[in-house]
């Protein structure tokens, strides 16, 4: 990267607020892009060792695929489930379905094994050959319809493929160490799972390829004589479904250098377009900005806030499109004509650009994962440090505490699930045991006692004396190298939306359709439009950046 594109950078000041952070969209350095990229590179084949299933739907698969020399194996087992017992809520104890990605292929011991407690998940109990755990339920009413139309002879209602978007619907993906599968120094060696979440986004994908095995099978087995297969164009936009809430919103904050490398990877990518490293054609611009209004058209929610923003901006990409089919325009002409526009339109500009940019971009991909999180820097002198506040965080030195509204929230972790949550401080228990997530604050208290301390040279003696503000002092020394690893808001000001942040960190992953439940948790589509498991091998199609069904 040129120094000249080094200096279209965008400010961590504009780039890290809560507002754009939830405006943010996919891009080809998305994880799920990534992934897909090197299957498709090593011509990757999915075989099935086993298919154990009933014609009602109920047993057990295994798929397995190698990368790099290593087999990966999806274990899959599906169950019967009451409806009154399915629930997207994390608390849920049943699913209809759970998954493990098994390092290997796993024998029939290994598979009685993971049979005994894939099913309890969090209550089961797993070796460090178990990669990803996960479960999924159906889209009950949807899933009944296509394999009712399908057993019949007929492909499901093209309304209802777009309306809903897939057949099954995951409510954790769990990674890295938790209940006691794999941790992730496990395989970050190998280069097929160096990337930030590349175990995850293919135990994802593979589900993904089961939930149309499934339906499928059940269809030939309620009517052999009559069934049919999916249509492929149906078929590749059923993507896979997934729930996602509190639990993953304080991630960002909790790894600054990772969230860093992520943020400096896209906004790389975009000042690589708009400086000429990565030239894109108008024609390519065109084109994807067509398939942009399609895929608008397409994104409905039940949510008024954002089913306002998305109109707004439907609006404003069809005005921004008339100008481009009138006269082709550089990347940076459509750069700065979209500082007029509101911030969706900004965000999804510049993904667009980026996807426009092509393979040019994809190396960014290879510093996107972070192995550690910084380190205190003892010998600091207290100077550089006062230095480094006012230069990275006058963003917080506005806030004032003593208002009610800045301080009304807390993030505290449930005793019951273990998962973090989000309180009312005035109005509800809990808050003598929040979580550290209030950088602002933290910050605030820290200049405070830096002013008052005129006798103390370096960092190691002041947080001697200080040890309360150890953890946000490292993460001002880190600011310097890492200029985009802050959120740059309040995270308990009463206008804190956590949805922004999962908004954020789900747009990295790949998601698509983002459908607000509240302003908590929301649903979204991964892998919608890509290619399954019979045509990964022809690579990337342009539906797997903002799939449309035609």
């Amino acid at each position: 990267m040129s120094a000249g594109s080094a200096s279209r950078l965008r400010s961590p000041d504009e780039v890290m607020r809560l507002k754009r952070l939830g405006a943010s969209f996919p891009t080809r350095l998305s994880f799920t892009r990534s992934l897909l990229r090197r299957l498709a590179a090593e011509k990757a084949k999915v075989s099935r060792p086993l298919w154990d299933i009933d014609g009602d739907g109920y047993g057990r698969a295994v798929y397995s695929v190698v990368l790099a020399g290593n087999t990966y194996s999806l274990v899959a087992f599906s169950t019967r489930l009451a409806d009154e017992d399915r629930t997207d809520r994390v608390i849920a104890e049943a699913w209809d379905t759970s998954f493990v990605l098994y390092d290997g292929t796993p024998d029939a011991s290994e598979l009685d094994r993971l049979s005994r407690n894939a099913p309890l998940q969090e209550a089961g109990r797993f070796r460090e050959s178990d990669l990803v755990l996960s479960r999924a339920n159906k889209s009950v009413r949807f899933f009944e319809h296509v394999v009712a139309r399908l057993a019949s002879g007929r492909q499901p209602d093209r309304d209802l493929v777009l309306d809903v978007g897939y057949l099954m619907r995951t409510t954790a993906v769990y990674g890295n160490g938790k209940f006691g599968i794999a941790d992730r120094f496990v395989i970050s060696h190998r280069p097929e799972m160096a990337g930030p979440f590349q175990a995850e986004m293919l135990a994802v994908w593979l589900i993904r390829g089961f939930s149309h095995d499934l339906v499928e099978h059940m269809a030939r087995c309620r009517s052999p004589e009559t069934c049919v297969s999916l249509q492929r164009s149906l078929k590749q936009h059923l993507g896979m479904g997934n729930s996602t809430g509190l639990g993953m919103a304080p991630f960002l904050v909790h790894h600054p250098a990772l969230l860093n490398a992520w943020i400096t990877a896209r906004e790389k990518a975009l000042a690589m377009v708009l400086g000429g490293e990565a030239p894109v054609k108008p024609e390519r611009i065109l084109d994807l900005w067509r398939n942009t209004v399609e895929h608008l058209r397409q994104w409905n929610v039940d949510d008024a806030g954002l089913s306002e923003r998305i109109a707004i901006l439907r609006k404003e990409w069809a005005d921004e499109l008339v100008e481009l089919e009138h006269a082709p325009s550089s990347a940076a002409d459509i750069a700065a004509r979209s500082r007029l526009r509101s911030v969706d339109f900004q965000e999804l500009a510049a993904a667009l650009l980026i996807e426009a940019a092509g393979p040019v971009v994809d190396a960014l991909c290879d510093g996107m994962a972070v192995a550690g999180e910084g380190h205190l820097v003892p010998a600091m002198p207290l100077s550089a440090l006062r230095a480094l506040l006012d230069r990275h965080f006058g963003w917080a030195s506005g806030i004032d505490f003593r208002e009610k509204s800045e301080t009304s929230q807390f993030w505290y972790v449930s005793e019951e699930k273990l998962e973090p949550r989000l309180g009312q401080r005035y109005e509800e228990p809990g808050a003598d045991r929040e979580l550290p997530l209030d950088i602002a604050r933290q910050i605030g208290a820290l200049r405070e006692d830096l002013s008052a301390e005129s006798g103390l040279l370096d960092v190691a003696s002041f947080v001697a004396r200080y040890p309360q503000h150890r953890h946000v002092v490292r993460r001002v020394q880190m600011a310097d190298a890492a200029p985009y690893s802050e959120i740059r808001d309040n995270l308990i000001a009463g206008t804190c939306l956590p949805i922004d942040m999962l908004r954020c960190k789900l747009s990295f992953f790949g998601a698509a359709k983002f459908d607000p439940r509240s302003d908590r948790w929301t649903r979204i589509t991964l892998f919608q439009g890509a290619p399954d498991f019979d045509d990964i091998g022809a690579g990337e199609t342009d539906n797997c950046w903002l799939p449309v069904l035609t």
